[in-house]
């Protein structure tokens, strides 16, 4: 009697009950997530870095689309 009154005040009325665990799980999975996708960013945002610094005026013809001024500029948009 006194284990199975143990275990329900366990699973639904302790502070660290299922539900409590399950949300903090969830919680948990959704930031690891986050993370992973904030850690992609960060290496994209490295590796546009290394571009700028290696070649700045192509870099600023293909984002910006800069040019002299006795150039012509074509762009080709691929579907």
């Amino acid at each position: 009697m006194v284990s199975i009154l143990f275990l329900v005040w366990m699973v639904f009325f302790d502070k660290h009950d299922v539900l409590t665990q399950f949300k903090l799980q969830s919680s948990q999975e959704r930031l690891k997530a986050d993370k992973a996708y904030y850690e992609k960013k960060i290496e994209e945002a490295k590796a546009d870095k290394e571009d700028i610094e290696r070649n700045e005026e192509k870099f600023a013809r293909e984002h910006y689309y800069m040019h002299k001024d006795d150039e012509d500029i074509f762009i080709f948009v691929e579907e």
